[in-house]
């Protein structure tokens, strides 16, 4: 059974940054793409990235692109989202999770998604 565990949330300063981390159990990466999507109360999901099964090609959203980065280590199972310059409205609970569908989708802030786990809460406040 697949497993996600995020962690690196906290609370920054705007224009800071943070790092998150998932360490992910029980699938591999070349079988299916992986990103993190992000919630906040009375707000729609957001898809925020997906890294494709074979992690040549990683897609953002529009209201992270160029500042937020996915990168994976196969050899620690472990993924990660480096979010720079963060906004006041980056502020969420960001979850790792599986795609619904095995390829990205482009459109990633409309990403279906399949398993999460417990995520992690980034502040991002004066």
């Amino acid at each position: 059974q697949e497993e996600l565990v995020a962690s690196g949330g906290g609370s920054v300063q705007p224009g800071e940054s943070l790092r998150l981390s998932c360490v992910v159990s029980g699938r591999t990466f070349s079988r299916r793409g992986i990103g993190w999507f992000r919630q906040t109360p009375g707000k729609e999901r957001e898809g925020v990235v997906c890294l494709t099964s074979s992690g040549d090609k990683t897609y953002y959203s529009n209201s992270v692109k160029g500042r937020f980065t996915m990168s994976r280590d196969s050899t620690k199972n472990t993924v990660y989202l480096q979010m720079n310059s963060l906004r006041a409205e980056d502020a969420a609970v960001y979850y790792c999770a599986t795609p619904v569908h095995p390829v990205c989708d482009p459109l990633v802030s409309r990403t279906p998604w399949r398993d999460w786990g417990q995520g992690t809460q980034v502040t991002v406040s004066t």
